[in-house]
Formats: structure tokens, C-alpha cells, sequence
């Protein structure tokens, strides 16, 4: 015998094309303003990053530094975006290559968008330089990652001093930075540093058409070893005269050598 009395089977349940809020019953859900204040059951923090991009490559020259990482953005194993930029022009001094977590790259390059941006509205002449952008990427890194909440990012900042002098240099999620004439990101750091460095001269700093000449032979073996990597990337260009971002360039494929592997 039916129950007259009893409830409806969906009470309090969701509806088409609302939220599902089962522990308040009617109350609507109130979404935060904020992405980083913490909802109703407390705030979860990122703990891997999910859309990443792999290797950044940055060489200095006599003259400047270039700094080069291919349009791949993956989202685990799926190559999902194809056709994106990684290499980004901060001012006419500086160059920054992200690598790791895209969405945090762009969440640190809207904060450094808004820090030119102040600048601007200082109108004092004074510009960032590259040097000072990586001091400052440490302690806003560091920071996050003291908070239990890092930006799983890894970069590369290059560009020229206001004396002219080249920078390179790389800074991870941790805050730990250094500089160098060659600094990589990603599977860049064990297929393309050692190619570079064996063909460093001795006496003297590269010239651009060597570093070149490096980028687009570095750019190749690593479509080739690493599979979160695509035959097509950008290079920026940093020298005294300014800063632009160059491409998209095509690696120079061959696969004909893939006949002779045997044994798998």
C-alpha cells in the first residue's frame, strides 16, 4: 500500500542545469568572486600540473640571447593544443619561455603584464630588466611554494642589461634560480645542454649564426627523443636593439632512417 505521506523520491535533489547541492538542501550554491578564497568545504590546491608544455631552450651570443620552445601544450598524453606560444616578449629587454603548467604560465604572465603596466604609470623612464624580472620570479615562487600552493611552472628569462650585457638565466617552481650562457627546461635539460655545450668556444661567446645554427639542431633532436614535442616552434630574439618573437618554424623531418630499426 502506497504512503501518501512519504517525500518525493528527488526532494532537495539538482536540478537540470543547476548545481548539485545535496548537503544544503534549497540553498542556492554561491560561487567565490575569487578563484583563490576558499569555497564552502575549504580551498583545494593544484597538486600536478594537467596542460603542460615541455622543453624551452635558451643560448646567449655575443650580442643578445635567444630563447626557443616548440607550440605543443599536452594534456597528458594527448597532444591537445597545437598551435600555442610559449616564448613571450615582456618589453623590449626581455624574453620569457615557460615551460610545466601552461595555465600557471599564464597566470605569471598576467602578474608580470600588470607589474609593466605600473611602470608605465610611473612614466620615470625606468624600465625591467631581465635580471631584476628573475629576482623577482624567485620571491613570488618561493612564496607560493612556502604557502603549500606552487606554480608548477619552469622558465627561462633572457634578455639585455641596460648596459648591453646578455642575461640568461632559469628559474623552477621552487624559487631556485641561476644563470648561464645555455639554460633548458624539461627533457631540454639531458638531450639539448650537452649538445651546446661541447660546441662551445673556449675564448669567446657564440656568435648568433652558431647559436642559430644550435637552436634549429636542438629543436630537431628533441621532436625527435621526446614525445611531448611537435616539429613546429618559435624563437625569440633579444639584442640591444629590441625584442621580437620569430615563427612558427618547421623542424627539417627525415624519417627514411626508421627502415633499418630492427628489434622491437
Amino acid at each position: 500500500m502506497n504512503n501518501c505521506f512519504a517525500p518525493p523520491m528527488w526532494q532537495n535533489g539538482p536540478a537540470p542545469g543547476q548545481f548539485y547541492n545535496f548537503m544544503a538542501g534549497n540553498t542556492e550554491t554561491q560561487l567565490p568572486r575569487e578563484l583563490t578564497t576558499a569555497g564552502p568545504f575549504g580551498t583545494k590546491h593544484s597538486t600536478a600540473a594537467i596542460t603542460t608544455g615541455s622543453s624551452v631552450l635558451g643560448i646567449r651570443f655575443d650580442g643578445g640571447v635567444l630563447v626557443a620552445a616548440d607550440t605543443l601544450v599536452s594534456y597528458g598524453s594527448l597532444a591537445r593544443y597545437q598551435n600555442i606560444d610559449r616564448v613571450f616578449k615582456i618589453n623590449d629587454k626581455i624574453l620569457l619561455g615557460g615551460g610545466g603548467d601552461f595555465a600557471d604560465i599564464q597566470s605569471i604572465k598576467r602578474s608580470i603584464d600588470q607589474k609593466m603596466i605600473e611602470d608605465q604609470c610611473c612614466d620615470d623612464g625606468v624600465i625591467m630588466k631581465p635580471k631584476a624580472l628573475a629576482s623577482w620570479m624567485t620571491r613570488v615562487l618561493y612564496n607560493r611554494r612556502s604557502r603549500m600552493n606552487p606554480l608548477y611552472i619552469d622558465v627561462v628569462v633572457g634578455g639585455v642589461e641596460e648596459n648591453g650585457t646578455p642575461f640568461l638565466g632559469n628559474v623552477d617552481l621552487r624559487g631556485r634560480a641561476y644563470d648561464d650562457y645555455v639554460v633548458a627546461t624539461g627533457f631540454a635539460r639531458h638531450l639539448a645542454l650537452p649538445l651546446v655545450r661541447e660546441r662551445k668556444p673556449k675564448d669567446r661567446e657564440f656568435t648568433f649564426e652558431e647559436a642559430t645554427n644550435l637552436i634549429r639542431e636542438c629543436m630537431k633532436v628533441l621532436y625527435y627523443r621526446d614525445t611531448r614535442s611537435i616539429p613546429q616552434y618559435t624563437v625569440g630574439i633579444c639584442t640591444s636593439g629590441g625584442c621580437n618573437v620569430k615563427g612558427p618554424f618547421k623542424v627539417e623531418e627525415n624519417w627514411t632512417f626508421a627502415e633499418t630499426v630492427r628489434g622491437y
